[in-house]
C-alpha cells in the first residue's frame, strides 16, 4: 500500500511535526488504522507485526477526526 493511499487523521499542522516525521495515525481505503511511530521493543510480536509507541495526545487527535 502506497502513503497517498491513506489518509492522515493527525499531524496536519497541529503539533511540532514536520516533514511526516513524527508519530500519526492513518485510515486506509478499507477503513483499517496504521500507525506511525518510534519501534518500540518491549517484547518481539509475532512474525510480520510490529509494535509502535505513540503518545495519548496522538490517539486522542485520531479518535476526535473518526468522530468516535
Amino acid at each position: 500500500m502506497a502513503r497517498e493511499e491513506l489518509t492522515r487523521l493527525t499531524g496536519n499542522g497541529n503539533g511540532n511535526c514536520n516533514n511526516d516525521d513524527c508519530p500519526n495515525v492513518y485510515r486506509a481505503s478499507d477503513g483499517s488504522i496504521v500507525v506511525q511511530g518510534d519501534t518500540d521493543l518491549t517484547f518481539r510480536p509475532p512474525t510480520g507485526e510490529g509494535l509502535v509507541r505513540i503518545p495519548e495526545s496522538v490517539l486522542r487527535e485520531a479518535v476526535r477526526a473518526l468522530g468516535w
